[in-house]
């Protein structure tokens, strides 16, 4: 099964990516021609601007956020946890496409609640949609955020569950304050657990795709201002019938995630030769 489902497409898109084809006529040999295509392609850096600003403006509050939840939950203060951590967790397993069609009703120009709520406190409205386009990046981005959030929030609690009490103990009875006890004792425990926050963050911002096609559309909206580099993909793939063109973009993507994963990972100091 994973040779049918899994190795033949990550193959086959590698050999595709050195083809030009249609779905239909015969294939012809591209050689490189599609990934230097890539590179001269203004749609395509549009597209990989896009995501970026979309990955790391959406993902410091998320993560930062989820972080703070877990914090606060974790503490003996808090009660019916269980009852939090659902409610927080929702959002992940609901459907992608139901809850953008329901944040797109939220975002409506004339009838939506955020613009009502806004009509009511006497501030202008929000067109979302038109303009230059600058609010488009921001509705996906809040997205984003919302149905994401609680899922970080469970890993992270999850980790600080998994230190030892015992080792708070030892820091309180060395005279460590609180601020110092977060900072040496937390936070690098939770190491590994934010690094993998982070790099799985970092895969899901580069191949963000539901949440704007359901906004947007597969345009991007004005100016292309929602355009990710998984639409674009899809464009070239379904739209435009390049699929030698949407495979090369396929292990583009996967090479800035390889990179953006590898730049975090030395961040946090992991693969460093001692």
């Amino acid at each position: 099964l994973y040779a049918l489902f899994g190795a033949f497409p990550i193959i086959f898109s590698f050999f595709l990516s050195f083809q030009f084809w249609d779905g239909i006529s015969p294939m012809e040999f591209a050689g490189l021609s599609n990934y230097l295509d890539l590179f001269q392609d203004d749609l395509f850096w549009k597209a990989l601007y896009n995501t970026l600003f979309i990955t790391v403006f959406a993902h410091i509050p998320m993560l930062l956020g989820a972080l703070i939840l877990a914090f606060i939950i974790n503490t003996g203060l808090v009660r019916f946890k269980n009852i939090f951590r659902t409610v927080y967790f929702l959002p992940m397993v609901t459907s992608s496409i139901a809850v953008s069609l329901v944040f797109l009703t939220l975002y409506g120009v004339r009838y939506g609640f955020i613009n009502y709520f806004l009509t009511l406190l006497r501030l202008p409205t929000i067109d979302w949609w038109g303009g230059t386009g600058f609010w488009i990046k921001p509705a996906i981005m809040l997205l984003f955020i919302w149905r994401w959030l609680g899922w970080n929030m469970v890993i992270y609690l999850a980790g600080l569950q998994n230190i030892s009490p015992g080792l708070y103990e030892a820091a309180s009875i060395d005279g460590a304050t609180p601020r110092q006890t977060l900072f040496y004792v937390t936070l690098p425990l939770l190491k590994p657990v934010i690094l993998f926050t982070i790099i799985l963050s970092t895969i899901g911002g580069m191949t963000i795709f539901e949440e704007p096609f359901i906004l947007v559309g597969w345009q991007g909206g004005t100016s292309y201002a929602g355009l990710t580099l998984a639409l674009y993909l899809y464009a070239n793939g379904f739209e435009f019938v390049r699929f030698g063109h949407a495979s090369a973009m396929a292990y583009v993507i996967c090479a800035f995630i390889i990179i953006l994963s590898v730049i975090n990972m030395r961040i946090f100091g992991f693969g460093r030769k001692e």
